[in-house]
């Protein structure tokens, strides 16, 4: 390792020079978001002139997302103060340059709901104005910025748009934990059940969209399957075909033409993203693309004619690769590498890897070696991804360059309870949080130190929100097994973080209820904080100020314990926060208090 090139934390996590390209609905304007004095902000430019100017200006905590009006002219995205995820929806004329805030409204969150090719000046909104619990649907005017309620929200979590803008379909939770998929057949009818969703199935199970003529509705569902199928149900009778399914993996993505609704093509997540491609004419282009690059094919966007793609390769090891595609021609241009100083940095593959947990379930991860090493007795770090119903993937992954870059291996587990393997094994992981779903990371670090990879005595475990708590089970639950512990925004009391909830998120408690537990006595036996006393090992805890989901006093609380009892530990509370970092100079502060902290504890290196 002495001689390979140490990357520096502001090359490899910093901001991207350019990230999250699209292309105008006409296809001739190029954005993307870059730094504007340091702030993420929107540039556009025409396609292929080098031209791109900044067209927001946010001076914060920068734009994280935005998305063109089909309108060709406004540009909108949304953005909240402090990480209070409090988002309001902005907007950028590109003619005038005036930008408008569009829901100037206080304590109060926005959600873009819809907005379709065939009604440019249109725009569906999800405000929870009235209600703090629920968002009731406004219609937004994009040209003189009126806004209108336009359904009232009798209890639902989520809306589907039918083809002519019009709400016909709604998500339900029900008391048992499962949901309930609602229809009308137009806005003065009554709503209807059209699926019930038993429990099981309620986080596998959704809609995706109406048919073109409104009569059927399209739907991931695992019902009568393990795995999330793509199903297309008629309304009237509730007859379902199946478009697509796999024996192993959940349907991911789907494809949907938006002119026809048709489905074009789906995408199934194994190790790699596989598409498989149901129109013929679109299939042509997918094989062509692929033999452009070997990382993972992303279709950023398509414009109005669908004559010009931008899409993008994600590699383990390189930067994101962006082009636009010209379907006639079947040739691709070049636009930019996201992050290219990484071009002249030794980055390093990521390699699937499974093994048999202890009550013979197959799990599956992914390794990332450092370079020009022996593959013996390494130090290790155990990162565990956050939701916990979301999994890690194949492709660049900067913090997994970052800690190979170091010395360390970087071990990605998806534990039970992860999506994407089916019902059975997220269903695997209900009430097992610091149980059955911790047992899986140590099987992970058993499997590789019987292989001689992993040296026992050099392990960290580290993790962001629910990775966060995995982090803290770390050091509470099996502090022998781990070296050291960071944790990012992790919960440490399961009781006080229900309790806590945003409002918004208080309508999802039952599925909290049924994946996580109930009982105040059941929640405090897996919850960290209740043994604290057990902690023999340092731990980095790191908080946003204004984390609506993980409230600063999750951190506050077993820092306080640690305090109380003496044990070694270093906090880092972040001003203007929220439930990650988001502002540049307060991520690489606390990946240099990382990289020194492990470094210290299993002798790695450290900028």
């Amino acid at each position: 390792m002495a001689d390979v090139k140490l990357i520096p934390l502001e090359v490899l996590l910093g901001n991207p020079e350019r990230a999250s390209a699209q292309i105008s609905p006409d296809g001739k304007r190029l954005s993307y978001l870059a730094p504007l004095d340091g702030v993420l902000n929107v540039f556009v430019g025409d396609v292929g002139a080098g031209n791109e100017r900044p067209v927001t200006h946010d001076a914060g905590r920068g734009i994280e997302g935005y998305t063109w009006a089909h309108d060709n002219r406004h540009i909108m995205y949304v953005r909240d103060r402090d990480g209070s995820e409090n988002y309001r929806l902005y907007d950028v004329d590109l003619e005038t340059g005036a930008e408008r805030d569009l829901t100037p409204l206080d304590g109060v969150q926005c959600r873009l709901i819809a907005h379709r090719k065939r009604f440019p000046n249109d725009v569906l909104l999800g405000l929870n104005k009235d209600n703090p619990q629920l968002h009731d649907v406004y219609h937004l005017d994009l040209t003189s910025g009126a806004l209108e309620k336009v359904v009232e929200n009798p209890g639902f979590l989520g809306w589907v748009v039918d083809d002519d803008l019009k709400v016909r379909g709604a998500v339900t939770p029900t008391e048992d934990g499962g949901m309930l998929i609602l229809v009308r057949d137009d806005e003065t009818s009554d709503w209807r059940p059209l699926v019930e969703v038993p429990p099981e199935d309620a986080e596998t199970t959704g809609p995706l969209g109406f048919t073109k003529d409104g009569t059927g509705m399209y739907l991931q569902t695992s019902i009568d399957s393990n795995t999330g199928r793509l199903v297309k149900m008629d309304i009237a009778s509730g007859a379902v075909e199946v478009i697509a399914e796999d024996p192993n993996y959940d349907i991911t993505g789907a494809i949907m033409n938006p002119d026809t609704r048709e489905i074009d093509g789906v995408m199934v997540y194994g190790d790699r993203v596989e598409y498989r491609i149901f129109d013929e004419s679109m299939r042509a282009d997918i094989e062509a693309l692929q033999q452009l690059n070997n990382g993972d094919l992303g279709i950023s966007d398509r414009d109005h004619d669908d004559t010009t793609w931008l899409v993008a390769f994600d590699s383990d090891s390189g930067p994101v690769k962006f082009y636009t595609w010209n379907r006639a021609a079947k040739s691709a241009t070049f636009l930019f590498d996201h992050r290219p100083e990484l071009n002249d940095y030794p980055l390093v593959p990521m390699e699937p890897f499974a093994f048999t947990a202890r009550d013979g379930l197959t799990i599956h991860g992914y390794l990332t070696f450092p370079a020009d090493v022996e593959r013996t007795d390494l130090p290790a770090v155990l990162v565990v991804h956050g939701g916990p119903w979301t999994r890690d993937g194949w492709g660049l992954d900067t913090e997994a360059q970052w800690l190979a870059n170091r010395g360390y291996l970087c071990v990605h587990v998806n534990f039970r309870g992860s999506s994407g393997y089916g019902k059975e094994f997220l269903n695997a992981g209900n009430r097992e949080w610091g149980a059955k779903m911790h047992d899986d990371l140590l099987d992970a670090i058993d499997h590789l130190v019987a292989q001689g990879i992993v040296d026992r005595e050099r392990v960290a475990i580290y993790g962001g929100s629910y990775g966060g708590y995995a982090a803290l089970v770390g050091a509470t639950f099996t502090p022998d097994v781990f070296k050291c512990a960071i944790s990012m925004v992790g919960p440490s009391n399961l009781n006080t973080l229900m309790e806590s909830f945003p409002e918004y998120w208080k309508p999802m408690l039952v599925t909290w209820h049924k994946r996580v537990g109930e009982d105040p006595d059941f929640l405090w036996s897996r919850s960290p904080l209740s043994r604290v006393d057990d902690i023999a090992i340092p731990i980095l805890i790191a908080q946003g100020e204004n984390d609506p989901r993980v409230k600063r006093a999750e951190s506050e609380q077993i820092v306080a314990a640690m305090q109380e009892h003496g044990i070694d530990h270093e906090y880092a509370m972040y001003e203007n926060e929220g439930h990650g970092l988001t502002k540049p100079e307060n991520r690489l502060d606390f990946y240099h208090r990382a990289d020194r902290f492990l470094a210290k504890h299993l002798g790695g290196r450290a900028q």
